[in-house]
């Protein structure tokens, strides 16, 4: 990997990213509120259970899926994977965050270096939106990454927000939410792994337990994220 293709994944998977992945807690707010996480062990547990039975055979496969399909210029392709994502959310709360980050990063494309490219058009008209792995999918492969390089990234990225986003909820301090992260970081490359060689008919999107939490987010009394 380049410098270039190095600095513009670190980017993608940084919480700086102008997306709003940092209001999101994907579920952990609601378990918070229901003791289901109230320390660093069960903030690592749970985070480690979420990244490996929902983001590696959900979104992450995804990912790899429609980073193929983007560099065959496969619009078929992609315009399923989108809708495979659309279909599988399992919330309101869950559709319309990865809808909103994905038109977010849309949106960041059309303003980038790359912005001539014609992929990001259509991309931007997927309908009723481009959903946030297949948004990110692109993103990696304009930036000149393998799909290998761009789960890593994404997977990384999703690790430091769920921290973060941890370190309000539980709340962590600084010491405690680093050493979830190291956790995290070290089951990340086996997620990629299996995210990247899963086929299409073992992909699923099955989570009942954070499909409820979710679900009672939307009616929360006091909360700070919007998932």
């Amino acid at each position: 990997m380049d410098a270039t293709t190095l600095l513009r994944l670190m980017w993608l998977a940084s919480p700086a990213l102008p997306v709003g992945g940092f209001s999101y807690s994907e579920g952990l707010e609601s378990a918070v509120e229901t003791a289901r996480v109230t320390h660093e062990q069960q903030t690592g547990d749970w985070l480690l259970l979420q990244l490996e039975l929902s983001l590696t055979r959900s979104d992450a496969s995804v990912v790899a899926a429609a980073h193929g399909a983007w560099l065959a210029n496969d619009r078929p392709r992609v315009a399923a994977l989108n809708d495979w994502l659309r279909q599988t959310r399992e919330s309101a709360e869950q559709r319309a965050q990865s809808e909103q980050m994905g038109r977010s990063l849309a949106d960041w494309l059309r303003n980038s270096e790359q912005a001539g490219d014609a992929r990001i058009e259509q991309l931007t008209a997927l309908a009723p939106a481009p959903h946030w792995p297949v948004a990110y999918a692109l993103a990696g492969v304009l930036a000149s990454a393998t799909a290998q390089e761009t789960l890593l990234a994404y997977s990384f990225g999703w690790c430091e927000n769920m921290v973060q986003a941890a370190m309000k909820a539980v709340p962590l301090g600084q010491a405690a939410a680093q050493r979830v992260l190291a956790r995290l970081a070290l089951a990340v490359p086996n997620a990629v792994q299996s995210a990247a060689q899963m086929p299409d008919e073992q992909r699923q999107a099955f989570s009942p337990m954070l499909a409820v939490l979710s679900a009672q987010h939307e009616t929360q009394y006091s909360r700070l994220f919007r998932s």
